[in-house]
C-alpha cells in the first residue's frame, strides 16, 4: 500500500484566497433539522462551487432558497444513480471544476453514497475537503449521558434477520457506546432484535433532533419498548446503546465454553493445549464448577 499525502487549500481561507486551485471535492454538512445550524463556511462553499451534487435536489432547493443561494449547476447524486453519475462527476472535477456534495441532512458520506464518490475522487488524485457541521449520531451521543470515551457508529441495520444478527453479535463485546439510525416504522422491531441479541441494556432514543418536537427517551430497552407501544413512534431516531461493561466482558470471557458440550470442552484442552485427558477433564471441571467425577460420568 502506498502512502498518499493530501495538502488542500481551504475555501474561504483569506490567506490563500487568491491561490485556491479548482478541481476540489467539498463534502458540505447541512442542518439535520434546524436551519440555524448551517455554517457561514458551508454557505460560502455552496455559493462558490461550480457544481452542487445533492442526494435529493428538491430537498436541497429548499435549503438553497432559504439562504438565497443560486447554484451554478445543480445535479442529483444518490444511491440509484451513483454508478453512472459518480465517474462523470469525477471527470468534471478533473477538468478543473469544483464540486460540493451534500446529503439531505448532516454530513455527506455517512450512511449515504457519498463515500463511493470520495473513493473515486481519491483514486483519481482529487483533493477532498470536508466542510464540518451538524451530525445526528454525535449530537445524540454527547447528550445521551452514556459514555463518550469510545463509541462505534453502526448506522442502519440490514433489513434481513441474518444480517442484523451478524452485526449485533459482532458488536456484542464492544465496550464502547453503540450508535444506530432507525426509521419510525422499524424502531420497535429493531429494539426487539437488540434485546434478543444484546440483552436489556440502557438505551437512549433521540428523535427529531434540533427540530421543534425534539424528544429524548432514556431507560432500558424493555422500558423503551413499553413506552413506544403506548406512544407510536414518530420521526427519525438515533439509538444510543450502552456497550458491554467490563464485568460483563470478563464474565463472558470466562464462560467462552458455554455453547460447548462437556465432551467438546474436554477435547478443546486436549487439542488446543495438548493436555493429557485426565488434566483436560480436571480443567473443564474447574471451568464449569463441577467435580471431576461429574465430568467423568458425563463422558461415559
Amino acid at each position: 500500500m502506498s502512502i498518499q499525502i493530501q495538502k488542500s487549500f481551504v475555501a474561504g481561507d483569506t490567506e490563500n484566497k487568491n491561490t485556491i486551485e479548482p478541481g476540489i471535492l467539498y463534502l458540505v454538512a447541512t442542518p439535520i433539522g434546524n436551519l440555524e445550524d448551517m455554517t457561514y463556511r458551508a454557505v460560502r462553499t455552496l455559493q462558490e462551487c461550480d457544481i452542487l451534487a445533492a442526494e435529493d435536489t428538491r430537498q436541497t432547493r429548499k435549503l438553497l432558497n432559504h439562504f438565497e443561494i443560486t447554484p451554478r449547476k445543480l445535479v442529483s447524486y444518490h444511491e440509484h444513480n451513483k454508478k453512472a453519475s459518480g465517474p462523470e462527476l469525477i471527470r468534471l472535477i478533473c477538468e478543473g471544476q469544483s464540486l460540493a456534495l451534500v446529503s439531505d441532512a448532516g454530513l455527506p458520506a455517512i450512511s449515504d453514497p457519498g463515500q463511493d464518490l470520495v473513493q473515486l475522487a481519491l483514486e483519481q488524485g482529487v483533493r477532498v475537503v470536508p466542510i464540518p457541521g451538524a451530525n445526528a449520531a454525535l449530537s445524540a451521543l454527547i447528550a445521551s449521558g452514556l459514555s463518550t470515551e469510545r463509541f462505534t457508529f453502526i448506522g442502519f441495520l440490514p433489513r434481513d434477520a441474518k444480517g442484523q444478527e451478524a452485526i449485533l453479535q459482532g458488536a456484542r463485546a464492544a465496550e464502547g457506546t453503540l450508535l444506530f439510525y432507525e426509521s419510525p416504522h422499524r424502531v420497535i422491531k429493531t429494539l426487539r432484535t437488540m434485546l434478543e441479541h444484546l440483552g436489556n441494556r440502557p438505551v437512549v432514543l433521540a428523535r427529531e433532533l434540533t427540530k421543534r418536537h425534539e424528544e429524548w427517551l432514556r431507560g432500558t430497552i424493555e422500558e423503551a419498548l413499553l413506552w413506544l407501544e403506548e406512544h407510536p413512534p414518530l420521526g427519525e431516531y438515533c439509538i444510543v446503546l450502552q456497550g458491554q461493561s467490563a464485568s460483563e466482558a470478563e464474565a463472558e470471557a470466562n464462560e467462552w465454553w458455554q455453547q460447548m458440550t462437556i465432551e467438546e470442552h474436554v477435547e478443546h484442552y486436549e487439542q488446543r493445549e495438548q493436555l493429557p485427558r485426565k488434566d483436560a477433564m480436571k480443567k473443564a471441571a474447574k471451568d464449569r464448577g463441577l467435580s471431576k467425577r461429574d465430568v467423568y460420568q458425563a463422558l461415559l
